[in-house]
């Protein structure tokens, strides 16, 4: 990163220029927040110090970088923030309701919206990279450094700051024009860019998300443990899933949507403009059972290029053995029974002791 520097640029127009190259790229919005994130700080602590992060060390690690990015990336003066879409447009109308229909048939596999089509890392950095080689063609070379929830960085807070939405009482960032489908980046800069104005709070006193959570991860409002959270639970831990907390998982075998799909504000979600986010054929309408018989090539082989690889074949063995188990309980169905069993001498110790739990779960009459 270069130091911070002056411009002489016409800033109002430079941010029209630049919204204009990020649609064309996929993105759906852009703004520019401020370094200054001090009042984050007591909340990141207390947040921290609860042990509510779990496993993700990097997070404690990291400290008081995440809330200071002028110390993670130095010279930064501003931080440009960047909204992509990733509902299917292939979603029906609806959608929401078709998803919680998935959740409440235990045969099926239920594999996070997100996570159905191309790894959003990849599409993400690629595209903001492309944003800044952009700027660089108008203004010359200058320092930046771009981010796609791959670094100790506050998006949530960036996004809310520079008026791309609010935090919700998920935390999670939520847009009167766009719900919550989308992806966050970021593009740490040492132009001082103009800054973009923040948006107010809409949630007031609904507290759906907090209602539908399956294992009462969101403690309160604006606090989420992840301990506790499936999709923490799916994709970030790597031990035994709490027993606790299985049967409460159903048939979600990587992230969860559901708090999602009752907030009111995802009525407004847009559909993905880039085919990167469209379902694969595998996600389309999976079953556990089909899932189950993947050999680790075939796990590879399907989930080349998305994001779901990242937690491995034994992990993902993990959490369809914890999904059977669960639809082992609903249903008593002997095929699943018979398909844990069949591979319980050649699982690892960590995918064994779910297959034993799972076996566990069969009603005493079967």
């Amino acid at each position: 990163m270069h130091q911070a520097r002056e411009t002489d640029i016409d800033g109002a127009a430079l941010l029209a220029k630049l919204n204009g190259w990020a649609r064309s790229l996929g993105f759906s919005q852009i703004g520019v927040a401020d370094v200054d994130l001090a009042s984050a700080e007591p909340g990141l602590m207390a947040w921290l110090e609860r042990g509510f992060h779990g496993q993700m060390h990097y997070m404690a690690a990291h400290g008081l970088k995440r809330a200071r990015p002028a110390e993670l990336v130095p010279g930064t003066v501003r931080v440009i923030t960047a909204r992509m879409d990733y509902l299917p447009h292939t979603a029906p109308a609806g959608w929401q309701q078709i998803e919680f229909d998935r959740l409440a048939r235990p045969l099926d596999a239920t594999v996070s919206l997100y996570a159905r089509g191309r790894d959003y890392h990849k599409v993400l950095r690629a595209r903001l990279q492309k944003l800044a080689d952009r700027l660089a063609e108008e203004i010359g070379p200058f320092g930046h450094r771009a981010f796609t929830d791959s670094a100790p960085v506050l998006e949530v807070e960036l996004a809310s700051r520079s008026g791309l939405g609010w935090r919700g009482k998920h935390t999670l960032l939520l847009s009167r024009e766009a719900g919550s489908s989308f992806f966050l980046g970021e593009i740490y800069v040492d132009v001082p860019l103009p800054l973009t104005e923040s948006t107010p709070a809409h949630c007031g006193s609904c507290r759906a998300c907090i209602d539908v959570c399956p294992t009462q991860a969101i403690v309160g409002e604006y606090r989420l443990d992840a301990r506790r959270c499936i999709s923490y639970l799916t994709i970030e831990h790597d031990g035994p899933i709490p027993l606790a907390l299985r049967a409460s998982m159903g048939n979600r075998i990587y992230g969860c949507d559901d708090c999602q799909l009752t907030c009111p504000w995802n009525k407004y979600a847009k559909r993905a403009v880039l085919p990167d986010f469209d379902v694969r054929s595998v996600f389309d309408a999976p079953t556990l059972l089909a899932l189950w018989g993947w050999s680790e090539a075939d796990f590879l082989r399907h989930t080349e290029g998305s994001a779901i690889r990242r937690i491995g074949f034994e992990r993902w063995q993990r959490n369809l053995a914890v999904a059977l188990g669960n639809a082992l309980r609903a249903t008593g169905d002997a095929d699943i029974a018979q398909a844990l069993q069949g591979r319980r001498d050649s699982a690892t110790a960590l995918v064994r002791e779910h297959i034993e739990w799972a076996l566990a779960q069969r009603p005493q009459a079967c």
